[in-house]
């Protein structure tokens, strides 16, 4: 599997770590950064690229990795179809792609340790979005989020259109 990951100066240890654990278990790693320890970066300079690029479907899965992965997801989350969530367990990670198609997941530098995020690397890539009818009608309601919140940020309401 072709995955993105990204991190900031709280994140960089852990990434580091996890890009030889994808190689070692042959996956095609797509590193966004930082590729050097800066204490003065920035997670959006890093994580907003992978997410794009999750989006355009250049990198099949994305790994973004800050301090506590709060600002990563929510950085993550400002791009449209990005669907990142801050993981610290095995059962969101598994749960999270296979009911909501979840496609980035966000980790906590300083937060999980590099085997517990081995394991949840492990979970995240395995699991396989199961497209039922519940999860593709919220999944549509996201959808229209997304798409209401950029007509809006452009000047464009319901009533205009």
């Amino acid at each position: 599997m072709r995955v993105g990951i990204a991190a900031d100066h709280g994140g960089f240890e852990l990434k580091r770590q996890l890009v030889e654990e994808l190689a070692a278990t042959g996956h095609d790693v797509v590193d966004f950064g930082a590729r050097r320890f800066d204490p003065a970066d920035d997670f959006p300079d890093y994580v907003v690229p992978l997410a794009r690029a999750v989006v355009e479907r250049t990198v099949e899965r994305g790994l973004a990795v800050c301090g506590s992965g709060v600002g990563a997801s929510i950085a993550a989350n400002k791009v449209p179809g990005a669907r990142a969530a801050l993981i610290t367990d095995v059962y969101s990670a598994r749960q999270g792609v296979e009911d909501d198609d979840m496609n980035m997941m966000c980790l906590g530098g300083r937060v999980v340790g590099v085997e517990l995020a081995k394991e949840l690397l492990r979970a995240f890539l395995k699991a396989r979005y199961r497209p039922a009818e519940r999860f593709e009608r919220r999944l549509a309601k996201v959808a229209a989020l997304e798409d209401e919140s950029s007509r809006t940020a452009h000047g464009t309401t319901r009533r205009e259109e």
